[in-house]
């Protein structure tokens, strides 16, 4: 049986959301004079947009394209963006993981927006982008999945000239992806993906064209008050400029900006890619040389350097059934949680059975390396059981 490895991971923080903090990260390093004031005040709005104003510095936003602070997390963005803009058009609507099935569900089922088109893939596969018109219908979809650990590799897919908008969900891709703005006109994310900022807040990208849909277009079915950004056919700038259409937690504020100060001490948008891409090269390196486990992504192409997804692929573990392999994954994650060594590896719930390993730019690469041994150790164990059962 394998042994107990000797080394163990610093940080033992892995999960792909919340995400590991920034290396070095206190809470005494956050500043506090803003807490019991109103974030209305001089000195509130001041930090909301000193936060806005990082964001477009350190994830290179064009200057022309607006940047909100809005609730509910990436949800709350994409949602807004849902409801305020779609329905000017037909739309197609990407799907290969429970993140990109929400928003199907949202389209197609609340929304009821018949001229919607679905173009979706398994788990581990990326949908046929040569199916989508980006010219002529707008496109949702998500830059990274999420739960799959699968990518888009690029933009190249959307029309230069297109006359819809594209509309993209980039919660764990931000920061740790090059994103192509000039083909974007919606973009979203959270703090707490690859920042391992606080959650609960998220972000809202719009293009010029976004915000000319918003001004010319009024959508069939009534707003909530927190999905409403315009007034009187324009633009509510205010959203963009710290003003925020909730109470935000001026706590999160400051840790938001604590890690965008950090991401800019490294080196800004460069060195975070850099970070998450040796980061993932850890893992898919051992994955490759390592017979019982795989990646979730057929295509290295469309592989994740973020939340890796992986599952296993032992023939004497597969033989046993699907119980069987949920039951070995399940385990190792939990043995990992218990010896202190991983928390929070588990595949997502409506993913296949799994493990699921975040590479963002928050983790050190000297700790997955560390983690590898571990999981061999842990799926030994796993492995051992399950013959004892047997």
């Amino acid at each position: 049986m394998t042994e107990m490895p000797a080394a163990r991971p610093r940080a033992p923080f892995f999960s792909s959301g919340p995400c590991a903090k920034r290396p070095g990260w206190s809470l005494q390093n956050l500043k506090t004079d803003t807490l019991g004031r109103s974030h209305r005040a001089k000195l509130g709005k001041a930090r909301l947009k000193l936060a806005i104003d990082l964001t477009r510095e350190v994830l290179e936003v064009p200057a022309d394209y607006r940047i909100g602070i809005v609730p509910a997390s990436d949800t709350g963005a994409v949602e807004m963006a849902l409801w305020s803009m779609l329905g000017a058009k037909p739309v197609d609507m990407l799907a290969w993981e429970s993140f990109g099935e929400g928003w199907v569900t949202d389209v197609v089922k609340q929304l009821k927006l018949d001229d919607a088109r679905v173009i979706n893939a398994p788990y581990g596969e990326l949908p046929d982008l040569a199916q989508v018109d980006t010219k002529n219908r707008d496109v949702v979809f998500t830059w990274n999945g999420t739960t799959s650990g699968v990518r888009v590799p690029n933009a190249d897919w959307i029309a230069a000239d297109r006359e819809g908008l594209t509309i993209c969900d980039a919660t764990s891709a931000a920061f740790a992806q090059k994103l192509d703005f000039s083909k974007l006109d919606v973009v979203t994310f959270s703090w707490q993906k690859v920042l391992g900022g606080e959650a609960a807040h998220g972000m809202l990208i719009l293009s010029p064209r976004a915000v000319e849909r918003l001004e010319t277009y009024k959508p069939a079915w009534p707003l909530p008050k927190i999905f409403r950004m315009t007034k009187g056919g324009k633009l509510i700038e205010g959203i963009f400029e710290g003003e925020t259409i909730n109470t935000p937690s001026m706590l999160a504020v400051e840790d938001y900006i604590d890690a965008l100060e950090w991401a800019k001490s490294i080196g800004g948008l460069n060195a975070l890619v850099a970070k998450a891409d040796g980061n993932a090269k850890v893992i898919l390196d051992w994955a490759a040389r390592t017979p019982w486990i795989a990646n979730l992504a057929k295509d290295p192409a469309t592989a994740s350097n973020t939340s890796v997804c992986l599952v296993v692929a032992d023939p004497e573990v597969i033989a046993k059934g699907p119980e069987a392999v949920a039951q070995v994954a399940k385990g190792i994650a939990s043995a990992l949680d218990k010896e202190g060594v991983a928390y929070d590896i588990g595949a997502y719930r409506d993913a296949p059975a799994g493990l699921r390993i975040w590479c963002g730019a928050t983790v050190e690469q000297f700790d997955l390396e560390a983690l590898t041994p571990w999981l061999d150790w842990a799926f030994a164990q796993e492995k051992a059981k399950l013959a004892k059962a047997a």
